[in-house]
């Protein structure tokens, strides 16, 4: 799962250092509206603006625990 978020979000997103820890500080408004677009699509989860937090989007693991949970949540 890591790798194939990882591919969504690098074609969308070509300036951002996924492999960064404070990945959330290089994520302008656009940049996390995106994210959480694009996930929600490709995952079939509900991602709003609760969950554009500098926690959840500190990096890419995060991110991968946030889509975990919701999908966890969603069963």
């Amino acid at each position: 799962m890591k790798q194939h978020i990882r591919t969504l979000l690098e074609d969308l997103l070509p300036l951002v250092d996924f492999d960064s820890d404070f990945l959330f500080s290089q994520l302008d408004s656009l940049g996390v509206t995106t994210i959480l677009m694009v996930l929600s699509q490709e995952y079939g989860i509900q991602l709003g603006a609760k969950d554009a937090t500098p926690r959840n989007l500190k990096s890419l693991d995060s991110i991968v625990a946030l889509v975990e949970s919701k999908l966890a949540d969603k069963k």
